[in-house]
């Protein structure tokens, strides 16, 4: 599962608007300019554990998911937030945009609730992924971002009334402590905050659902729509991609190997699976010479495993056949 790479660089705004130390937060987790630059990059979802470790002992904060989300701009120019202002109302952009969801992360799991005894609406805002779920500073930004971009999108008639946090509250010292946490908590989020609940919750006004957009364009709101629909049919195809990329690691040692096999595990027909891969700018032959190829630098620049054994792994049955694959993936010798 991945995030889309805007989240970095709102994050990387955020931290530099911060004044943190943006380049030992980046040693930390492996991020690099390139990441930055990268308009199509998609992140794994687990890294969120890796980044907020490092941003929390680079600014010694621990509410510094808090503070960041404080200093992140509004999320903007996606297509999502496109879909919200040429929809006729916020309710109408709010549930096309839970049919895109995946187009920022591929673990959400955001869903729409309606109480007609409270007049009271809510926006699950969970993820799939029970290791990020818990992390409390991902939480924060997650929820306080959709907040500050609901309120764009409505020309900040959205107001959160409560909010749910599945995390806990910081451990503190003293009651004092506690309770000025708690303040800057409500605070920010500008609303009563809950912790420790079954789920991320946003509660608002379910009047607000039928705002109407002053954007509201019909014509461009059928492009908008096919353009996310052509988003995620490429996030689909990438997705078979990394299946079959799993598969060959699984079976790479055996040597026996080929796109029946694969099609076989992935229970699909040796046909639909070319095809997949064509509508992906692939092929089965590409996928696996692109992994021996990134596998064999690995082992060769990371480990002590000497020819003969990388030659195994890479599911190669020759030496020569090893070598002729290397000298022409990367125009030198193995050695």
């Amino acid at each position: 599962m991945k995030d889309a790479g805007i989240l970095i660089r709102l994050m990387n705004q955020a931290m530099i608007g911060m004044g943190v130390d943006v380049a030992a937060v980046y040693q930390r987790c492996g991020i690099t300019q390139a990441h930055l630059d990268d308009g199509h990059l998609r992140t794994p979802h687990e890294g969120n554990l890796i980044f907020w470790q490092a941003v929390e002992e680079v600014t010694q904060d621990t509410l510094i998911g808090l503070h960041l989300a404080e200093h992140m701009p509004v999320f903007g120019g996606q297509v999502l937030e496109y879909l919200f202002l040429s929809s006729s109302t916020f309710g109408e952009g709010l549930e096309r945009a839970l049919n895109y969801q995946r187009l920022l992360s591929d673990a959400a799991s955001a869903s729409l609730e309606r109480d007609l005894d409270t007049d009271m609406a809510c926006l699950v805002a969970d993820t799939r992924d029970d290791l990020v779920r818990n992390i409390r500073q991902y939480n924060e930004c997650t929820v306080i971002g959709l907040i500050r971009f609901f309120g764009y999108v409505t020309g900040n008639d959205f107001k959160a009334s409560a909010v749910h946090l599945v995390s806990t509250l910081p451990e503190t010292e003293s009651e004092e402590e506690g309770r000025e946490i708690l303040a800057e908590y409500q605070r920010i989020f500008g609303c009563p905050v809950s912790f420790g609940q079954s789920s991320n919750r946003i509660y608002f006004d379910m009047e607000v659902l039928n705002r109407h957009s002053f954007h509201a364009q019909p014509e461009l709101l059928r492009l908008h729509e096919q353009l996310a629909g052509k988003y995620v049919a490429k996030l689909e195809q990438q997705d078979m991609v990394s299946r079959v990329n799993k598969v060959i690691g699984e079976l790479l040692e055996t040597g026996d190997i080929g796109v029946e096999l694969i099609a076989t595990r992935l229970d699909i027909k040796p046909r639909a699976l070319r095809a997949q891969l064509s509508k992906a700018g692939t092929n089965f032959n590409q996928l696996l010479s692109d992994y021996r190829c990134h596998l064999a630098k690995r082992l060769l620049a990371r480990t002590d495993e000497n020819i003969d054994e990388i030659v195994y792994l890479t599911g190669f049955s020759e030496p020569s056949t090893f070598y002729r694959a290397f000298k022409r993936w990367t125009n030198t010798t193995p050695v």
